[in-house]
């Protein structure tokens, strides 16, 4: 190895230590929290802000399976006559499907 090829390594390593350095160095000293890793917090419940993203799916998704529901027991009593015996039935998706006994 020539020395301009032996200080570009050089160069190179040094400058990889210093980023990796400044990249995982968050300002404080890791070790006098007694851990490197911090504790994680989970909150249960409804969500505290009405707006957020986990109540705006929950009340859309509730929602539509109703309206849905409503809508596709109407539009089935329409054009469907069931046999008699049989009843309707909302599943958890809400489709319309007929129970006969």
């Amino acid at each position: 190895m020539n020395r301009s090829a032996l200080q570009v390594a050089l160069r190179s390593a040094l400058t990889l230590l210093a980023g990796g350095w400044v990249l995982f160095w968050s300002g404080d000293a890791p070790v006098s929290s007694g851990s490197l890793i911090s504790q994680a917090e989970a909150r249960i419940g409804r969500p505290a802000t009405p707006m957020s993203y986990a109540g705006v799916a929950r009340r859309t998704t509730r929602r539509s399976v109703a309206y849905g529901a409503a809508a596709g027991a109407a539009a089935a009593g329409t054009y469907y006559y069931a046999a008699p015996g049989c009843r309707q039935v909302v599943n958890s998706y809400g489709q319309i499907v007929y129970r006969c006994p």
